[in-house]
Parts: C-alpha cells; structure tokens; sequence
C-alpha cells in the first residue's frame, strides 16, 4: 500500500463570472474575515484556518491557461462545498436572505448529519450541516 502524500488542504478557490455579486453574497452569507484583496481576487479566512478564495474568471484562466467553462443559467457546477455549522436555522436564513437558489431542504442524511443544499450566484453547491444528535 502507499503511503499518503505529504500534503494538506488549505485553500479552495472558485473561478467566478462575477466578483463583485460573489463577494456581496458570501459576505452577506458567511462574514468570514478577508485575507487578502486584490481586484481580480477575495480570499477569506474561515473558521479553523482554512482559506477561500474567488477568483475573477479572467485571472483564473491567466493561471491555468485555460478559462474554466461557463454554465447555463440554472445549472450548478459538480464543486460542493460542504460547511459545518451550529445553527442550522440561522445558516439556511442567512443563505436564503444572502440570494441563495434552494436546491434541497433541511432533512437528516444517511451519513448522520442534517444538511441543507443550495447554489451560490455561479451554480456552486453549498451545503451547511450539523450532526444528527443522538
């Protein structure tokens, strides 16, 4: 068996049509601390010392070479990004007022949480989470 590579998640970026309407709803969403700022780029500072990024489309696709492909209207990407939290009512409200499309309820899962799954403005999964108490 191989060993597991000497490596460990710190940061998730998302290439985004929109900076400006991305920002506006994961601040409205989250109000994560931001790390860094810079015209093209957001990046925040979550809970934990994980770190998120929004990159503008443009930039993004200066660093890969190749520009990440846009979705129609109503679509979601296959990115998910799974966030624990505490109070479940109050994070699905925060998502809802912040803009947030529904994509499926509060409901207890089969892996012992109770998940709420919505889009942000660029068809990313969100989903907000707590564990099932027993």
């Amino acid at each position: 068996m191989n060993e597991p590579a000497p490596a460990r998640h710190i940061l998730t970026i998302l290439a985004v049509n929109d900076l400006d309407r991305s920002r506006a709803f994961y601040d409205a969403a989250f109000g994560w601390a931001i790390a860094v700022e810079v015209p093209v780029y957001v990046e925040y500072m979550l809970p934990g010392g994980m770190l998120f990024g929004l990159y503008q489309r443009e930039g993004f696709a200066r660093n890969t070479g190749i520009a990440p492909a846009t979705l129609p209207a109503g679509s979601i990407t296959g990115t998910e990004i799974y966030l624990r939290v505490e109070d479940l009512p109050g994070a699905v409200a925060r998502l809802r007022q912040a803009g947030a499309r529904l994509l499926a309820p509060a409901a207890p899962r089969d892996w012992g949480d109770e998940a709420a799954y919505f889009a942000d403005p660029e068809g990313n999964v969100l989903v907000v989470a707590r564990p099932i108490s027993a």
